[in-house]
């Protein structure tokens, strides 16, 4: 439920803040809603009556063709999509701007200069529109002349029925033609796809795909069955010869090369005596110590019977290296070297024929991997001369049907009823064209309204004011109505006027009470006993701030001091009607005692004027002897107000401000831009002033949210209506003569 109140309260702001541009702006919008409304009025009225004539056409397909049976296609009209309208393309071609050019020519239209009338000017009067729902265009014609009307709209519809005939009939025509270049060449892609299916036939020896697919399955099987066999007892030969090479340690090389070396004599009777002086060698060895000299000499025995053993294998059997211990006499070792060697022969064998088996294998495959594209080609080319053959016949057959539909005369449209002569009037519509303006002339003056407020840089709300410097605001003062007597007197420059002087009391009045209530609320503690006023630009009325805060203290018994700060353009002693001879330049100065240069302007309220102009008055504002008189004015009054120059490229306010207790911002909305209510923010918040808060000054109450004021309106306009008498009688307060 909050959330839907605030996002209520969002909206109401925003709409509130629309409505306070067009307040604003009100003048130059309602000058241009004013023009356009005036300009559609002169337009309306300067229009000369006009007839319109209307006739009616009926689409449809010409159905002559269905019923011979020939032709069909010819005058057919259809959509290209399920959700369009054929007539809407004939709509199209009624307007286009062959048919209306040729309508110009026949009829001789002329504009009003007698130059042949432009299809632009012609299709500007002209109106066709397709019936929803049904097949018939409605076609219309707009113009001052009522027979004229009606004879363009007959003749447009005519011209458009002939030229749908002779499209009819030349697209037909024109179908003939295409169709008698087209036989050659059909017939000969028919010629061409033949002779392609009959080269793939040759070049993959192709008789008939299917046998040869099942043919090729069974073979493969086949295969498959004898490799499995194959492959079993290879496992079997292969953990044989694994096993006598374990038990033999020995390869297969060196089991046949062994087994031959030892069947020769002579190796033979030297590997005998080999073995005999190793058993004697190996008796010694546990006989004597390793240097005995019939050890070395066993031992030197053995390696000349080795060296000879190796010298005989190497002439028997090459370079080859033969282990000596597989040349050892033995039965069961020779016994094992030759089921080895069998062994080994029958794997190599079976290793062979698994070999073979596996090639024929992949032959197959292949070929059986392949016969599935062969077929699929060979289905295309059989479909692509089906194709070829179907079109050449189909061309056969259309260019008789086209030769009989050429002669044919009947279009897509017929005229259902022609355009009669208008007797009375269709236009123009005054009153919509009047309305229309206006329409314009409003939106016009929003977007323009918007576009000044938009290009206008100003702050122009309370609103504004708040959020850009976010300062306590201490009071709202409404905007003073102008008296006019005053201004007789004053011509030469628009001066502030003091409540109770030159304006009433009421509401103004009140206002300023709630500033200076606000001020002694700022500080409950230690009381404000001088205070700086400032604006950011000239002319936000900080002057007529100071006089009227002045004055509404003083009315309270409090004995107060005003002083012209401004030393470069003052006025305050116009406002009282003083002389500026002397005043705070001069006591700074020491030229005159104080009590000479103050001057009491009303009861408790005593004015210091500004002064001679000095050349640098921030020299004398940044002095000792101003503090001196900033401390003796504190001591000597109840409240002091300071009225300084605007902050924006000058530092007077913002000197002064530091030797008293803070500074009071005067902002009024339309006078200062946001540039420059920026500049002094800024400068304030560097320069680290005791700003006490800001005043809104010159506030258009029929322009801001009733919240922001404990008054009405109507308050405002009552009082200053029915109490100018007494404001004349009290425009004398304080003056003197």
């Amino acid at each position: 439920m909050d959330s839907v109140t605030s996002t209520t309260n969002v909206e109401e702001i925003d709409l509130q803040k629309y409505v306070q541009v067009l307040q604003r702006r009100w003048l130059p919008g309602l000058a241009i809603f004013g023009t356009c409304v005036t300009l559609a009025t002169i337009y309306a009225f300067s229009l000369q009556p006009s007839y319109k004539a209307e006739g009616n056409l009926l689409i449809k397909t010409n159905n002559t063709p269905s019923l011979t049976g020939l032709g069909e296609a010819i005058g057919k009209l259809e959509s290209l999509t399920r959700d369009s309208n054929p007539s809407d393309t004939q709509v199209k071609i009624i307007t286009s701007n062959q048919v209306i050019q040729e309508t110009i020519q026949r009829l001789g239209l002329k504009d009003s200069e007698g130059n042949p009338l432009q299809i632009k000017a012609f299709r500007s009067k002209l109106k066709v529109d397709s019936a929803k729902g049904t097949d018939i265009i409605q076609v219309s014609y707009q113009d001052n002349d009522p027979e004229l009307a009606a004879k363009v709209v007959n003749k447009l519809m005519e011209v458009y029925v002939q030229n749908n005939i002779r499209e009819n009939r030349a697209e037909a025509s024109a179908a003939g033609t295409f169709l008698d270049d087209q036989r050659p060449n059909a017939a000969r892609i028919v010629q061409a796809a033949e002779l392609e299916l009959r080269r793939f036939k040759e070049e993959n020896k192709v008789i008939n795909l299917q046998e040869e697919a099942t043919a090729s399955v069974n073979a493969i099987a086949r295969l498959e069955d004898q490799i499995t066999q194959v492959q079993a007892k290879l496992v079997d030969a292969t953990a044989r010869v694994k096993t006598l090479q374990e038990q033999a340690n020995i390869n297969s090389q060196q089991a046949i090369t062994s087994s031959s070396l030892s069947q020769i004599p002579g190796i033979q009777k030297v590997l005998s005596q080999l073995q005999e002086v190793q058993s004697q060698l190996a008796l010694q060895q546990t006989r004597f110590h390793p240097e005995h000299p019939s050890i070395q000499d066993l031992q030197a025995r053995v390696a000349t019977l080795q060296n000879l053993l190796q010298q005989r294998i190497n002439q028997v059997d090459g370079n080859q290296q033969i282990q000596l211990d597989n040349l050892q006499l033995g039965d069961l070792r020779q016994k094992l070297m030759e089921d080895y060697a069998r062994a080994e022969a029958e794997r190599s064998g079976l290793a062979r024929q698994l070999v073979s088996l596996q090639k024929q294998w992949l032959t197959y495959k292949q070929r059986a991997n392949i016969l599935p594209r062969l077929e699929q080609k060979q289905r295309e080319l059989e479909r692509k001369l089906k194709a070829a053959q179907t079109t050449y016949e189909n061309l056969l057959n259309r260019e008789q049907e086209i030769r009989i539909a050429e002669n044919q005369n009947i279009g897509n449209a017929r005229i259902v009823s022609y355009a009669l002569v208008p007797d009375t009037p269709a236009g123009p519509k005054k009153i919509l064209i009047i309305a229309a303006g206006a329409i314009a002339g409003f939106l016009c003056g929003v977007i323009t309204a918007f576009a000044l407020d938009l290009i206008d840089s100003s702050l122009k709300t309370v609103q504004e004011a708040r959020e850009l410097f976010r300062y306590t605001l201490l009071g709202v003062i409404p905007q003073i109505p102008r008296n006019s007597k005053r201004k007789s007197e004053q011509p030469e420059r628009n001066l502030p006027q003091i409540v109770g002087r030159d304006t009433p009391q009421f509401p103004f009045s009140d206002a300023y009470q709630m500033l200076q209530a606000n001020l002694k609320f700022l500080a409950s503690d230690n009381e404000l006993k001088t205070i700086v006023v400032s604006s950011s630009v000239s002319g936000e009325g900080k002057s007529e701030v100071s006089a009227n805060l002045a004055v509404t203290v003083a009315q309270l018994g409090r004995r107060v001091l005003l002083i012209d700060a401004d030393m470069r353009c003052p006025i305050q002693h116009h406002i009282w009607g003083l002389n500026n001879t002397i005043g705070l330049s001069n006591v700074i100065v020491n030229q005159v005692n104080l009590s000479l240069a103050v001057e009491e302007v009303i009861p408790n309220l005593h004015l210091l004027p500004a002064g001679v102009v000095p050349p640098n008055p921030v020299a004398l504002l940044d002095s000792q002897r101003m503090a001196a008189l900033v401390a003796s004015f504190a001591q000597e009054y109840d409240l002091v107000i300071f009225d300084t120059p605007p902050l924006s490229g000058m530092v007077d306010a913002a000197v002064l401000s530091k030797l008293a207790d803070g500074l009071l911002l005067v902002v009024r909305p339309g006078v200062v831009n946001w540039n420059s209510a920026s500049a002094a923010r800024e400068f304030l918040t560097q320069s680290e002033q005791n700003v006490l808060g800001m005043v809104i000054n010159g506030v258009n109450v029929k322009r801001e949210p009733d919240s922001y004021f404990y008054y009405s309106r109507e308050s405002i306009e009552y009082n200053h209506t029915y109490r100018n008498t007494s404001l004349n009688s009290q425009s004398s307060l304080g003056q003197k003569s």
